[in-house]
C-alpha cells in the first residue's frame, strides 16, 4: 500500500512559489495523527527536492525508518548522518516494485513531485490531507494535472482546536 499524508493551505498548496512553508505549523503543530501514520510505514519514498529540504530543517525526523529518495542524477546521501537512505530512479511502478520484493508493505509518498507522480500512475491507495487555516494565494500546488478523475471515497475528517482539519480518503480502483 502507497499512502499520503501531507499538509496544505486551505487553498490547496504545499508550499509558496519559493519554496518556504512557512505557513505550517511550526514542529508539525499540534498532534494530528502524523506519529501513527509514521509508525505504520516500512520506506518513506521521496523526492530529491524534498530530501534536500528535509536536510535543511533540523535533526533528521525519520529515526530508523528506511528512506528512498528517487533521482535519475547523483544523490549525496551523506548529509543525513546515521539515517537508512538509499537512491533510486525509474518509473513509480518499478520502484513500487523493487520496493515491495525487498518487503516494504506499507510506503509513505512523501514531496509534491513525486505525489503527483505515483496519483498519475494509480499507485497511491490512501491520501490524508491535513489543511492550515490559512490562504496563500499561490504556489506549489499539491495535485497538478491528471490524464483522468482520481475517484476518493472520504473514510474520515478531524478537526483540531488549532483549526487544522484532517481529511483522509481511499483511492477508487
Amino acid at each position: 500500500m502507497a499512502s499520503v499524508f501531507v499538509g496544505t493551505s486551505l487553498d490547496g498548496f504545499i508550499a509558496r512559489a519559493n519554496g518556504e512553508f512557512d505557513f505550517l505549523p511550526a514542529d508539525g503543530g499540534e498532534p494530528h495523527g502524523y506519529d501513527e501514520f509514521i509508525a505504520s510505514v516500512d520506506a518513506i519514498v521521496m523526492g530529491r527536492n524534498t530530501f534536500e529540504i528535509v536536510l535543511t530543517l533540523g535533526p533528521w525526523p525519520y529515526g530508523d525508518k528506511r528512506v528512498v529518495v528517487l533521482s535519475s542524477r547523483p544523490v549525496d546521501l551523506s548529509a543525513a548522518r546515521g539515517a537508512v537512505v538509499e537512491q533510486m530512479s525509474g518509473p513509480p511502478a518499478e520502484i513500487i516494485s523493487k520496493l515491495t520484493a525487498s518487503g516494504a508493505q506499507h510506503l509513505y509518498i512523501d514531496g509534491g513531485i513525486t505525489i503527483q507522480r505515483f496519483l498519475r500512475a494509480g499507485l497511491i491507495q490512501r491520501l490524508v490531507i491535513t489543511r492550515v487555516p490559512v490562504l496563500i494565494g499561490e504556489g506549489i500546488p499539491l495535485f497538478g494535472s491528471l490524464p483522468h478523475d482520481i475517484r476518493l471515497r472520504h473514510l474520515a475528517t478531524r478537526q483540531y482546536p488549532s483549526g487544522l482539519v484532517s481529511s483522509e480518503y481511499q483511492v477508487v480502483t
